[in-house]
Protein backbone atom coordinates (compact mmCIF):
# COMPACT_ATOMS: atom_id res chain seq x y z
CA UNK A 1 0.00 0.00 0.00
CA UNK A 2 1.41 3.36 -1.04
CA UNK A 3 0.52 6.61 0.67
CA UNK A 4 0.64 8.42 -2.69
CA UNK A 5 0.69 7.30 -6.31
CA UNK A 6 1.55 9.88 -8.99
CA UNK A 7 0.21 8.96 -12.43
CA UNK A 8 2.44 10.46 -15.09
CA UNK A 9 6.21 10.98 -14.87
CA UNK A 10 6.53 14.21 -16.83
CA UNK A 11 8.10 17.32 -15.38
CA UNK A 12 5.04 18.18 -13.26
CA UNK A 13 4.62 14.67 -11.89
CA UNK A 14 8.37 14.45 -11.31
CA UNK A 15 8.47 17.74 -9.44
CA UNK A 16 5.48 16.70 -7.30
CA UNK A 17 7.10 13.36 -6.41
CA UNK A 18 10.39 15.09 -5.57
CA UNK A 19 8.63 17.63 -3.35
CA UNK A 20 6.74 14.96 -1.43
CA UNK A 21 9.75 12.64 -1.16
CA UNK A 22 11.20 14.82 1.59
CA UNK A 23 8.46 13.53 3.88
CA UNK A 24 7.93 10.11 5.42
CA UNK A 25 5.50 9.08 2.72
CA UNK A 26 5.51 5.90 0.64
CA UNK A 27 5.41 7.21 -2.95
CA UNK A 28 5.19 5.55 -6.35
CA UNK A 29 5.25 7.11 -9.83
CA UNK A 30 3.43 5.31 -12.65
CA UNK A 31 4.39 6.00 -16.28
CA UNK A 32 2.88 4.33 -19.34
CA UNK A 33 6.00 4.75 -21.49
CA UNK A 34 9.42 3.10 -21.34
CA UNK A 35 10.98 6.21 -19.79
CA UNK A 36 10.12 9.41 -17.98
CA UNK A 37 9.71 12.78 -19.76
CA UNK A 38 8.04 11.14 -22.77
CA UNK A 39 5.03 13.44 -23.19
CA UNK A 40 4.93 17.22 -23.49
CA UNK A 41 8.06 17.39 -21.34
CA UNK A 42 10.38 16.04 -24.04
CA UNK A 43 9.06 18.27 -26.83
CA UNK A 44 8.41 21.88 -25.92
CA UNK A 45 9.98 25.33 -26.19
CA UNK A 46 12.20 24.90 -23.09
CA UNK A 47 11.33 28.41 -21.91
CA UNK A 48 11.14 29.55 -18.30
CA UNK A 49 8.45 32.17 -18.86
CA UNK A 50 8.56 35.40 -16.89
CA UNK A 51 4.77 35.41 -16.30
CA UNK A 52 3.41 38.37 -18.25
CA UNK A 53 1.13 36.39 -20.56
CA UNK A 54 -1.35 34.59 -18.30
CA UNK A 55 -4.55 36.33 -17.21
CA UNK A 56 -4.09 38.10 -13.91
CA UNK A 57 -5.49 36.20 -10.92
CA UNK A 58 -5.48 32.85 -12.75
CA UNK A 59 -3.70 29.75 -11.51
CA UNK A 60 -1.52 29.98 -14.61
CA UNK A 61 -0.36 33.45 -13.64
CA UNK A 62 0.25 32.59 -9.99
CA UNK A 63 2.07 29.31 -10.71
CA UNK A 64 4.07 30.86 -13.55
CA UNK A 65 5.49 33.77 -11.57
CA UNK A 66 6.20 31.63 -8.51
CA UNK A 67 7.76 28.88 -10.63
CA UNK A 68 9.98 31.40 -12.41
CA UNK A 69 11.20 32.62 -9.03
CA UNK A 70 11.89 29.06 -7.82
CA UNK A 71 13.61 27.77 -10.96
CA UNK A 72 17.17 29.08 -10.31
CA UNK A 73 17.43 27.31 -6.95
CA UNK A 74 15.65 24.15 -8.16
CA UNK A 75 17.95 23.75 -11.17
CA UNK A 76 21.00 24.46 -9.02
CA UNK A 77 20.01 21.73 -6.54
CA UNK A 78 19.32 19.25 -9.34
CA UNK A 79 22.45 20.06 -11.33
CA UNK A 80 20.46 21.11 -14.40
CA UNK A 81 21.53 23.73 -16.92
CA UNK A 82 19.65 27.04 -16.55
CA UNK A 83 20.32 30.33 -18.33
CA UNK A 84 18.54 33.61 -17.62
CA UNK A 85 18.86 34.97 -21.17
CA UNK A 86 15.85 37.36 -21.04
CA UNK A 87 12.77 37.34 -23.28
CA UNK A 88 11.57 39.77 -25.93
CA UNK A 89 8.01 40.06 -27.22
CA UNK A 90 8.39 41.94 -30.49
CA UNK A 91 5.73 43.81 -32.46
CA UNK A 92 5.08 45.93 -35.51
CA UNK A 93 3.66 49.42 -35.01
CA UNK A 94 0.06 48.27 -35.48
CA UNK A 95 0.60 45.75 -32.65
CA UNK A 96 1.93 48.25 -30.12
CA UNK A 97 -1.29 48.13 -28.09
CA UNK A 98 -0.74 44.39 -27.52
CA UNK A 99 2.74 45.01 -26.15
CA UNK A 100 1.39 47.67 -23.80
CA UNK A 101 -1.40 45.31 -22.69
CA UNK A 102 0.92 42.44 -21.80
CA UNK A 103 3.22 44.91 -20.04
CA UNK A 104 0.30 45.98 -17.83
CA UNK A 105 -0.74 42.38 -17.30
CA UNK A 106 2.81 41.44 -16.32
CA UNK A 107 2.94 44.24 -13.76
CA UNK A 108 -0.34 43.03 -12.24
CA UNK A 109 1.04 39.47 -12.16
CA UNK A 110 4.07 40.65 -10.19
CA UNK A 111 6.72 40.17 -12.90
CA UNK A 112 9.80 42.23 -12.11
CA UNK A 113 11.86 44.42 -14.42
CA UNK A 114 9.53 44.64 -17.41
CA UNK A 115 10.35 47.37 -19.89
CA UNK A 116 9.06 48.48 -23.31
CA UNK A 117 11.83 49.06 -25.86
CA UNK A 118 11.70 51.12 -29.03
CA UNK A 119 13.17 50.06 -32.39
CA UNK A 120 16.66 51.49 -31.91
CA UNK A 121 17.09 49.92 -28.47
CA UNK A 122 15.72 46.66 -29.77
CA UNK A 123 18.09 46.36 -32.73
CA UNK A 124 21.02 47.32 -30.55
CA UNK A 125 20.27 44.34 -28.29
CA UNK A 126 19.53 41.91 -31.12
CA UNK A 127 20.98 43.04 -34.50
CA UNK A 128 19.43 40.08 -36.40
CA UNK A 129 15.85 41.08 -35.61
CA UNK A 130 13.54 42.13 -38.42
CA UNK A 131 14.35 45.86 -38.88
CA UNK A 132 10.68 46.60 -39.56
CA UNK A 133 9.74 45.79 -35.97
CA UNK A 134 8.66 48.84 -34.01
CA UNK A 135 8.84 47.92 -30.31
CA UNK A 136 9.11 45.07 -27.84
CA UNK A 137 8.53 44.04 -24.25
CA UNK A 138 11.75 43.07 -22.48
CA UNK A 139 11.40 40.57 -19.63
CA UNK A 140 14.73 40.25 -17.75
CA UNK A 141 13.53 37.23 -15.74
CA UNK A 142 12.88 35.14 -18.87
CA UNK A 143 15.15 32.09 -19.03
CA UNK A 144 15.80 28.77 -20.75
CA UNK A 145 16.31 25.26 -19.40
CA UNK A 146 16.41 21.68 -20.72
CA UNK A 147 12.93 20.31 -19.92
CA UNK A 148 13.61 16.59 -20.16
CA UNK A 149 16.87 16.97 -18.24
CA UNK A 150 14.93 18.78 -15.50
CA UNK A 151 12.33 16.02 -15.40
CA UNK A 152 14.90 13.20 -15.33
CA UNK A 153 16.72 14.94 -12.49
CA UNK A 154 13.52 15.55 -10.50
CA UNK A 155 12.33 11.94 -10.87
CA UNK A 156 15.82 10.67 -10.09
CA UNK A 157 16.05 12.83 -6.99
CA UNK A 158 12.66 11.53 -5.83
CA UNK A 159 13.91 7.96 -6.35
CA UNK A 160 17.17 8.69 -4.55
CA UNK A 161 15.00 9.73 -1.61
CA UNK A 162 12.93 6.54 -1.59
CA UNK A 163 10.19 6.97 -4.22
CA UNK A 164 9.43 4.07 -6.58
CA UNK A 165 9.04 4.31 -10.35
CA UNK A 166 7.10 1.80 -12.45
CA UNK A 167 7.50 2.20 -16.21
CA UNK A 168 5.30 0.67 -18.92
CA UNK A 169 2.37 0.91 -16.50
CA UNK A 170 -0.57 2.16 -18.55
CA UNK A 171 -3.58 2.74 -16.32
CA UNK A 172 -6.68 0.86 -17.43
CA UNK A 173 -8.98 1.48 -14.47
CA UNK A 174 -9.12 2.89 -10.95
CA UNK A 175 -11.26 1.29 -8.29
CA UNK A 176 -12.34 3.10 -5.13
CA UNK A 177 -12.06 0.89 -2.08
CA UNK A 178 -12.61 1.53 1.63
CA UNK A 179 -10.11 4.33 2.31
CA UNK A 180 -7.87 3.72 -0.69
CA UNK A 181 -7.74 3.24 -4.46
CA UNK A 182 -6.57 0.33 -6.61
CA UNK A 183 -4.95 1.39 -9.87
CA UNK A 184 -4.98 -1.35 -12.51
CA UNK A 185 -2.78 -1.51 -15.61
CA UNK A 186 -3.66 -2.79 -19.08
CA UNK A 187 -1.28 -5.70 -18.42
CA UNK A 188 -3.10 -6.84 -15.30
CA UNK A 189 -0.79 -5.31 -12.70
CA UNK A 190 -2.17 -3.22 -9.85
CA UNK A 191 -1.04 -0.91 -7.07
CA UNK A 192 -2.93 0.43 -4.07
CA UNK A 193 -2.73 3.99 -2.80
CA UNK A 194 -4.43 6.15 -0.20
CA UNK A 195 -4.09 9.21 -2.45
CA UNK A 196 -3.93 9.39 -6.25
CA UNK A 197 -2.29 12.35 -7.97
CA UNK A 198 -3.36 12.62 -11.60
CA UNK A 199 -0.57 14.23 -13.64
CA UNK A 200 -1.28 12.41 -16.89
CA UNK A 201 -0.89 15.31 -19.34
CA UNK A 202 -3.12 14.96 -22.39
CA UNK A 203 -4.75 11.95 -20.71
CA UNK A 204 -5.57 13.74 -17.44
CA UNK A 205 -9.28 13.84 -18.36
CA UNK A 206 -9.30 10.10 -19.08
CA UNK A 207 -7.71 9.33 -15.71
CA UNK A 208 -10.08 11.75 -13.96
CA UNK A 209 -13.07 10.02 -15.52
CA UNK A 210 -11.87 6.72 -14.03
CA UNK A 211 -12.37 8.31 -10.60
CA UNK A 212 -15.83 9.69 -11.44
CA UNK A 213 -14.71 13.19 -12.44
CA UNK A 214 -15.87 14.20 -15.92
CA UNK A 215 -15.99 17.95 -15.30
CA UNK A 216 -13.34 18.84 -17.87
CA UNK A 217 -11.89 17.81 -21.21
CA UNK A 218 -8.31 17.90 -22.45
CA UNK A 219 -7.38 17.99 -26.12
CA UNK A 220 -3.95 17.97 -27.74
CA UNK A 221 -2.39 20.96 -29.50
CA UNK A 222 0.33 19.92 -31.93
CA UNK A 223 3.45 22.06 -32.04
CA UNK A 224 6.23 21.43 -34.57
CA UNK A 225 9.79 22.67 -34.12
CA UNK A 226 13.06 22.91 -36.02
CA UNK A 227 16.54 22.71 -34.44
CA UNK A 228 19.57 24.34 -36.04
CA UNK A 229 23.21 23.37 -35.64
CA UNK A 230 25.26 24.78 -32.78
CA UNK A 231 27.07 27.18 -35.09
CA UNK A 232 23.74 29.07 -35.23
CA UNK A 233 23.18 29.12 -31.46
CA UNK A 234 24.22 32.75 -31.05
CA UNK A 235 22.05 34.09 -33.88
CA UNK A 236 19.96 35.64 -31.11
CA UNK A 237 20.92 35.91 -27.46
CA UNK A 238 17.38 36.27 -26.10
CA UNK A 239 14.20 34.31 -26.58
CA UNK A 240 12.21 36.19 -29.21
CA UNK A 241 8.40 35.90 -29.30
CA UNK A 242 5.84 37.78 -31.33
CA UNK A 243 2.71 39.20 -29.70
CA UNK A 244 0.59 36.24 -28.52
CA UNK A 245 -2.74 35.01 -29.89
CA UNK A 246 -5.45 32.77 -28.44
CA UNK A 247 -3.51 29.78 -29.85
CA UNK A 248 -0.39 30.58 -27.86
CA UNK A 249 2.80 32.58 -28.04
CA UNK A 250 3.40 31.96 -31.72
CA UNK A 251 6.58 31.05 -33.59
CA UNK A 252 9.57 31.85 -31.39
CA UNK A 253 13.29 31.99 -32.04
CA UNK A 254 15.48 31.04 -29.10
CA UNK A 255 18.91 29.75 -28.20
CA UNK A 256 18.96 26.55 -26.16
CA UNK A 257 21.01 25.82 -23.06
CA UNK A 258 22.99 23.34 -25.16
CA UNK A 259 23.96 25.93 -27.79
CA UNK A 260 21.54 25.20 -30.64
CA UNK A 261 18.91 27.50 -32.14
CA UNK A 262 15.23 26.57 -31.74
CA UNK A 263 12.39 27.64 -34.07
CA UNK A 264 8.68 27.00 -33.45
CA UNK A 265 6.14 25.88 -32.48
CA UNK A 266 3.18 25.70 -34.79
CA UNK A 267 -0.21 25.33 -33.10
CA UNK A 268 -2.89 22.94 -34.38
CA UNK A 269 -5.69 21.60 -32.19
CA UNK A 270 -6.31 17.87 -32.67
CA UNK A 271 -8.21 15.09 -30.91
CA UNK A 272 -5.61 12.37 -31.59
CA UNK A 273 -3.47 12.38 -28.46
CA UNK A 274 -0.67 10.35 -30.06
CA UNK A 275 -0.10 12.27 -33.32
CA UNK A 276 3.46 13.58 -33.04
CA UNK A 277 4.26 13.53 -36.75
CA UNK A 278 6.28 16.30 -38.37
CA UNK A 279 4.89 17.67 -41.62
CA UNK A 280 5.88 19.64 -44.68
CA UNK A 281 3.08 22.05 -43.77
CA UNK A 282 4.60 22.62 -40.34
CA UNK A 283 8.00 23.28 -41.86
CA UNK A 284 6.48 25.75 -44.31
CA UNK A 285 4.60 27.58 -41.57
CA UNK A 286 7.70 28.00 -39.41
CA UNK A 287 9.79 29.20 -42.36
CA UNK A 288 7.13 31.68 -43.49
CA UNK A 289 6.43 33.11 -40.04
CA UNK A 290 9.85 33.22 -38.39
CA UNK A 291 10.93 36.14 -40.60
CA UNK A 292 8.40 38.36 -38.82
CA UNK A 293 10.73 38.20 -35.84
CA UNK A 294 14.25 37.49 -37.08
CA UNK A 295 15.87 38.11 -40.46
CA UNK A 296 18.28 35.82 -42.29
CA UNK A 297 17.73 32.55 -40.42
CA UNK A 298 20.08 29.97 -42.05
CA UNK A 299 17.53 27.22 -42.66
CA UNK A 300 20.19 25.15 -44.42
CA UNK A 301 21.65 24.48 -40.96
CA UNK A 302 18.56 22.62 -39.67
CA UNK A 303 19.75 19.30 -38.20
CA UNK A 304 16.42 17.88 -36.97
CA UNK A 305 12.76 18.58 -36.29
CA UNK A 306 10.24 17.30 -33.78
CA UNK A 307 6.64 17.64 -32.67
CA UNK A 308 5.17 17.99 -29.19
CA UNK A 309 1.61 17.87 -27.85
CA UNK A 310 0.34 20.41 -25.34
CA UNK A 311 -2.46 19.45 -22.95
CA UNK A 312 -5.13 22.11 -23.48
CA UNK A 313 -7.89 22.04 -20.87
CA UNK A 314 -11.48 23.08 -21.48
CA UNK A 315 -11.50 25.61 -18.61
CA UNK A 316 -8.83 27.94 -20.02
CA UNK A 317 -6.78 27.65 -16.83
CA UNK A 318 -4.78 25.05 -14.95
CA UNK A 319 -7.10 22.54 -13.28
CA UNK A 320 -5.77 21.77 -9.81
CA UNK A 321 -8.25 20.25 -7.38
CA UNK A 322 -8.39 17.72 -4.54
CA UNK A 323 -11.52 15.68 -4.12
CA UNK A 324 -12.08 12.47 -2.19
CA UNK A 325 -8.43 11.42 -2.19
CA UNK A 326 -7.77 12.28 -5.85
CA UNK A 327 -5.65 15.33 -6.64
CA UNK A 328 -6.08 16.30 -10.30
CA UNK A 329 -3.53 18.31 -12.26
CA UNK A 330 -5.18 18.89 -15.63
CA UNK A 331 -4.77 21.23 -18.57
CA UNK A 332 -1.17 21.96 -17.61
CA UNK A 333 -0.16 23.51 -20.92
CA UNK A 334 2.29 26.40 -21.30
CA UNK A 335 3.59 27.72 -18.92
CA UNK A 336 3.51 24.26 -17.35
CA UNK A 337 7.28 23.72 -17.46
CA UNK A 338 7.92 27.00 -15.66
CA UNK A 339 5.11 26.35 -13.22
CA UNK A 340 6.13 22.80 -12.29
CA UNK A 341 8.07 23.64 -9.08
CA UNK A 342 5.27 25.95 -7.94
CA UNK A 343 2.60 23.36 -8.72
CA UNK A 344 4.54 20.86 -6.60
CA UNK A 345 4.65 23.39 -3.76
CA UNK A 346 0.90 23.99 -4.12
CA UNK A 347 0.19 20.24 -4.10
CA UNK A 348 2.13 19.95 -0.84
CA UNK A 349 -0.01 22.72 0.68
CA UNK A 350 -3.27 21.13 -0.50
CA UNK A 351 -2.33 17.73 0.93
CA UNK A 352 -1.21 19.21 4.25
CA UNK A 353 -4.42 21.25 4.52
CA UNK A 354 -6.44 18.10 3.81
CA UNK A 355 -4.92 16.38 6.82
CA UNK A 356 -2.06 14.36 5.30
CA UNK A 357 0.65 13.99 7.93
CA UNK A 358 3.87 15.62 6.71
CA UNK A 359 6.86 14.47 8.78
CA UNK A 360 10.19 15.47 7.26
CA UNK A 361 12.89 12.86 6.72
CA UNK A 362 16.11 13.53 8.57
CA UNK A 363 18.18 12.18 5.68
CA UNK A 364 16.39 13.92 2.77
CA UNK A 365 18.90 15.02 0.13
CA UNK A 366 17.63 17.69 -2.30
CA UNK A 367 20.85 17.84 -4.31
CA UNK A 368 21.88 15.69 -7.25
CA UNK A 369 25.11 15.24 -9.17
CA UNK A 370 24.87 17.00 -12.58
CA UNK A 371 24.36 14.62 -15.49
CA UNK A 372 27.03 16.46 -17.47
CA UNK A 373 29.57 16.61 -14.65
CA UNK A 374 32.36 15.03 -16.72
CA UNK A 375 31.98 17.46 -19.62
CA UNK A 376 32.14 20.38 -17.19
CA UNK A 377 35.43 19.27 -15.64
CA UNK A 378 38.82 20.78 -16.35
CA UNK A 379 41.24 18.81 -18.50
CA UNK A 380 43.20 17.83 -15.40
CA UNK A 381 40.06 16.60 -13.64
CA UNK A 382 39.03 14.59 -16.70
CA UNK A 383 42.42 12.92 -16.84
CA UNK A 384 42.10 11.90 -13.19
CA UNK A 385 38.67 10.36 -13.87
CA UNK A 386 40.02 8.50 -16.93
CA UNK A 387 42.84 7.05 -14.83
CA UNK A 388 40.25 5.57 -12.47
CA UNK A 389 37.85 4.49 -15.22
CA UNK A 390 39.22 4.23 -18.80
CA UNK A 391 35.66 4.17 -20.21
CA UNK A 392 35.64 7.96 -19.79
CA UNK A 393 38.54 8.13 -22.24
CA UNK A 394 36.57 6.44 -25.06
CA UNK A 395 34.49 8.84 -27.17
CA UNK A 396 31.25 7.29 -28.43
CA UNK A 397 29.43 10.37 -29.79
CA UNK A 398 31.90 12.45 -31.79
CA UNK A 399 29.48 15.31 -32.49
CA UNK A 400 28.81 16.00 -28.80
CA UNK A 401 31.96 14.51 -27.30
CA UNK A 402 30.13 11.95 -25.14
CA UNK A 403 32.11 9.10 -23.61
CA UNK A 404 31.32 5.47 -22.84
CA UNK A 405 31.63 6.27 -19.13
CA UNK A 406 28.86 8.86 -19.33
CA UNK A 407 26.59 6.43 -21.17
CA UNK A 408 27.18 3.73 -18.56
CA UNK A 409 26.41 6.31 -15.84
CA UNK A 410 23.12 7.15 -17.56
CA UNK A 411 22.10 3.49 -17.49
CA UNK A 412 22.85 3.04 -13.80
CA UNK A 413 21.76 6.40 -12.36
CA UNK A 414 18.12 6.90 -11.29
CA UNK A 415 16.00 6.78 -13.39
CA UNK A 416 18.22 4.52 -15.52
CA UNK A 417 18.03 4.77 -19.32
CA UNK A 418 16.63 1.62 -20.94
CA UNK A 419 16.63 2.58 -24.62
CA UNK A 420 18.59 4.61 -27.17
CA UNK A 421 16.45 7.74 -26.85
CA UNK A 422 16.81 7.53 -23.07
CA UNK A 423 20.60 7.71 -23.48
CA UNK A 424 20.13 10.59 -25.90
CA UNK A 425 18.09 12.65 -23.44
CA UNK A 426 20.50 12.04 -20.57
CA UNK A 427 23.84 12.47 -22.31
CA UNK A 428 23.13 14.20 -25.68
CA UNK A 429 24.71 11.26 -27.48
CA UNK A 430 23.02 11.35 -30.90
CA UNK A 431 21.91 14.99 -30.73
CA UNK A 432 24.67 16.46 -32.87
CA UNK A 433 25.01 17.04 -36.60
CA UNK A 434 24.86 13.39 -37.60
CA UNK A 435 21.85 12.71 -35.32
CA UNK A 436 23.21 9.39 -34.11
CA UNK A 437 24.41 8.12 -37.48
CA UNK A 438 27.74 7.01 -36.04
CA UNK A 439 27.14 6.47 -32.33
CA UNK A 440 23.76 4.68 -32.22
CA UNK A 441 25.10 1.15 -32.98
CA UNK A 442 27.69 1.52 -30.21
CA UNK A 443 25.04 2.83 -27.79
CA UNK A 444 22.91 -0.26 -28.55
CA UNK A 445 25.88 -2.51 -27.72
CA UNK A 446 26.54 -0.69 -24.43
CA UNK A 447 22.89 -0.87 -23.35
CA UNK A 448 22.73 -4.59 -24.15
CA UNK A 449 25.96 -5.26 -22.27
CA UNK A 450 25.05 -3.22 -19.18
CA UNK A 451 21.49 -4.57 -18.90
CA UNK A 452 22.50 -8.13 -19.77
CA UNK A 453 20.01 -8.45 -22.64
CA UNK A 454 20.33 -9.49 -26.31
CA UNK A 455 21.07 -6.56 -28.60
CA UNK A 456 17.83 -7.30 -30.50
CA UNK A 457 15.87 -6.37 -27.37
CA UNK A 458 17.31 -2.84 -27.22
CA UNK A 459 14.73 -0.40 -28.62
CA UNK A 460 14.75 3.19 -29.73
CA UNK A 461 12.05 4.34 -27.27
CA UNK A 462 10.29 1.25 -25.95
CA UNK A 463 7.55 -1.00 -27.26
CA UNK A 464 7.06 -0.81 -31.01
CA UNK A 465 10.43 0.76 -31.81
CA UNK A 466 12.62 -2.22 -32.66
CA UNK A 467 16.03 -1.33 -34.05
CA UNK A 468 17.64 -4.70 -34.80
CA UNK A 469 15.87 -7.93 -35.83
CA UNK A 470 18.97 -10.07 -36.01
CA UNK A 471 22.50 -10.40 -37.31
CA UNK A 472 23.38 -10.54 -41.00
CA UNK A 473 26.80 -12.04 -40.24
CA UNK A 474 27.94 -14.53 -37.65
CA UNK A 475 30.21 -13.68 -34.73
CA UNK A 476 33.90 -13.82 -35.47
Amino acid sequence: MYDIVVIGAGVVGGMVARRLAKYKLNICMLEKENDVAMGATKANSAIVHAGFDAKEGSLKAKMNVRGSQMMPSVTEELGVKYLRNESLVVAFENERAEVEAIYERGIKNGVEGLKILERSELLELEPNLNPELSCALLAPTGAIVCPYELCIAAVGNAMDNGADLRLNFEVASIEKKDGYYTINSVDGESVDAKIVINSAGVYADKIAAMTGDDDFHVHARRGEYMILDKECGSFVQRTVFHTPTKMGKGILVSPTVDGNLLLGPTATDIEDKEDKSVTAEGYAQIISRVGDNVSGIPFGKVITSFCGLRAVGSTGDFIIKLRDGVLTLGGIESPGLTSAPAIAEYVEELLRDSGVEMIEKSDYEPRRRPAHAFNNMTLEEKNEVIKRDPRYGRIVCRCEGITEGEIVDAIHTNPGARDVDGIKRRTRSGMGRCQGGFCSPIVVQIIARELGIPFEEVTKFGKGSTINYGKTKGDK
